[in-house]
């Protein structure tokens, strides 16, 4: 298991290879935070959210929740660790640069891989 601290600097390092220009107007930066958070549009509670881009009264900000990666991906490797961190980070920042495009893409291509997940599992249930 990948500790909270290591998991951290694993972060620190996958957002330090990424070009500055990325961060550009996200000026509330990128928080990592203890949390494990589930998604609402579950009812049986078994989707976990990794990370969400927030704009609010605050700013524009990236949060990772490291509680759902250890719920997810609790036995993972250290360098897959950080992969999965990376992704998730790119994939945040991604909805940073097109809500300041005014754009939705990513979150319509999220909304269908969750109505996706849930026509599989009622197959398989």
């Amino acid at each position: 298991m990948v500790s909270f601290d290591e998991a951290s600097a694993l972060l620190d390092e996958a957002a330090n290879e990424l070009p500055r220009e990325i961060y550009a107007k996200l000026n509330g930066g990128i928080s990592f935070i203890p949390d494990t958070k589930k998604n609402s549009v579950d009812p049986d509670g078994n989707l976990y959210i990794l990370g969400e881009y927030q704009v609010n009264s605050l700013g524009r900000t990236v949060v990772l929740f490291y509680g759902s990666f250890l719920a997810v991906y609790g036995e993972t490797t250290t360098q897959r660790m950080k992969g999965l961190l990376g992704s998730t980070l790119k994939h945040e920042l991604t909805h940073h640069w097109e809500s300041l495009a005014g754009e939705k893409d990513l979150e319509i291509d999220d909304a269908i891989k969750i109505r996706n997940y849930f026509a599989r599992t009622k197959k398989q249930g």
